[in-house]
């Protein structure tokens, strides 16, 4: 049995703290500043979220108990052998090789960090076979299941305005649940675009089409007042309560109404594009990737679609 850990988020696998977890009453482990200076840098000079670096902290946190619990008392005591150690226990706890793969990143990352600051002379994970992670492309709908999940949502309540609204504009701009959630009023009433906050820092700017403008615009006009019963936020998105809705309750929403997650339909919305013609630098701008290979998953999406399309279309296929 493989156990998966998405990118971010816990491990569901064996815990290495079960072998050395360390009293809460032990001093500081002798890591522990240079971790925490290492982090620190990762979110002030890197502009990474805050889950991302807290994945960092599991990540090395991890392995630094299992180099404590195989002799290592300081940076310069880790050697290739101590991290293939690691590796290993992992691959035989029934790690998946995603999260094996993200681990060793994590460590490899961490060492060259220090042999640029001078703690260490030499990387000792330089150098080491990454483990190949298995690629999952990302599941997207037809463009009629699509269309066929919003407008299922047709329902004139508050609730029901918003969800629309919510499913959208997440098809239209190809949102990421948490850039959603950082939406306010001021940004999108009334315009055609948005100015999207995200990972790192990193602005775009993505067109909103008018479907989605026609809701947003119902649901702020008919659906938030009545949400919002009184209480004030330019936060756009509205719960049950009153309070502005947070990355978890969107999801929730979503699955809720459409059977699915809000990255379901980032996915459809970029293997859309490209079904219908966008070039692939156009839709990495649009998703806010910063490297064109993450975007080149979906073009494997559309060569499935294309070869369809053939088969379906040529006289002599």
């Amino acid at each position: 049995m493989t156990v998966e850990a998405g990118t971010g988020g816990p491990d569901s696998g064996p815990d290495i703290g079960a072998i050395d977890t360390g009293a809460a009453s032990e001093p500081r482990p002798w890591w522990a500043p240079e971790l925490e200076a290492y982090l620190a840098r990762l979110e002030s000079q890197r502009g990474l979220a805050a889950n991302t670096v807290a994945a960092y902290r599991r990540d090395l946190g991890q392995f630094f108990r299992y180099a404590r619990q195989r002799g290592a008392g300081s940076l310069p005591e880790i050697d290739r052998k101590v991290i293939r150690g690691f590796l290993g226990f992992l691959d035989a706890g029934g790690y998946a090789r995603r999260s094996v793969a993200r681990k060793a990143s994590s460590i490899r990352a961490f060492l060259s960090d220090s042999v640029r600051r001078g703690g260490l002379e030499s990387n000792p994970a330089e150098g080491l076979s990454r483990p190949k992670a298995h690629k999952i492309l990302p599941q997207a709908f037809t463009q009629r299941t699509a269309a066929s999940l919003i407008e299922a949502v047709d329902g004139g309540d508050p609730k029901s305005l918003r969800d629309r609204a919510i499913l959208e504009t997440l098809y239209a701009a190809g949102l990421r649940v948490s850039e959603l959630a950082a939406l306010t009023v001021d940004e999108v009433a009334g315009r055609d675009r948005l100015l999207v906050r995200g990972k790192g820092g990193r602005d775009r700017m993505v067109p909103l089409g008018v479907h989605a403008r026609e809701a947003i615009d119902r649901y702020v006009r008919n659906g938030r007042p009545a949400l919002l019963d009184g209480r004030s936020t330019r936060v756009l998105w509205i719960g049950g309560r009153g309070a502005p809705m947070t990355p978890r309750t969107l999801r929730r929403a979503v699955r809720n109404r459409a059977g699915t997650f809000p990255h379901a339909l980032r996915h459809s919305f970029a293997t859309h594009l490209l079904e219908r013609g966008a070039d692939l630098t156009s839709v990495q701008q649009l998703l806010g990737h910063v490297e064109l290979g993450t975007t080149q998953i979906y073009t494997s999406l559309t060569r499935h679609h294309l070869r369809a399309t053939y088969d379906r279309s040529h006289p002599r296929a």
